[in-house]
């Protein structure tokens, strides 16, 4: 739990140092988040630093937003969003315990076949299409917020 509070406070730093305004800065990791959940693991940073430099949101929002999707959080993350998918487009073919003993290589994916293929990539288009907004709007509000309060020590000080 302490290395979690920790990884918080960290990403919280990495939000609030971020000079952009906070519009492009909540962009930014909204498209992180996104890119996250909806491409597989190891072409995220390919695929979501270009789309930041060309959108000129946040590249480190983009960069950190990609980190749902990581060697720990795949095993969980990646079964859960196909047997899902699977269940609910494809009758279930496929257990929930057999995607979690898969190995979520390219091959291993493959080798499931075809419904498989398409539970995972629209599982994770699913997955984006509510995690997106929900980031960008988190993002906004811790980024209003601490710039509101910064603005009035700064004021406070000034008035001294």
């Amino acid at each position: 739990m302490r290395k979690f509070r920790g990884y918080m406070r960290f990403m919280r730093r990495k939000i609030l140092r971020d000079p952009m305004p906070p519009e492009n800065v909540a962009a930014g990791w909204a498209l992180g988040m996104f890119v996250g959940c909806a491409i597989p693991f190891g072409l995220q940073l390919v695929v979501s630093v270009p789309l930041a430099v060309l959108m000129k949101v946040s590249k480190i929002g983009a960069t950190f937003g990609t980190l749902i999707t990581n060697p720990v959080t795949i095993v969980f993350i990646y079964p859960l969003q196909t047997w899902a998918v699977n269940t609910l487009l494809f009758g279930g073919s496929l257990s929930l315990s057999n995607l979690m003993s898969t190995d979520w290589t390219w091959e291993a994916v493959c080798d499931l076949g075809p419904k498989v293929m398409a539970s995972f990539f629209l599982g994770g288009i699913s997955l984006a299409a509510i995690m997106t907004p929900i980031t960008y709007f988190v993002v906004l509000g811790i980024v209003l917020e601490a710039r509101k309060a910064k603005a009035a020590r700064v004021s406070k000080t000034e008035e001294k």
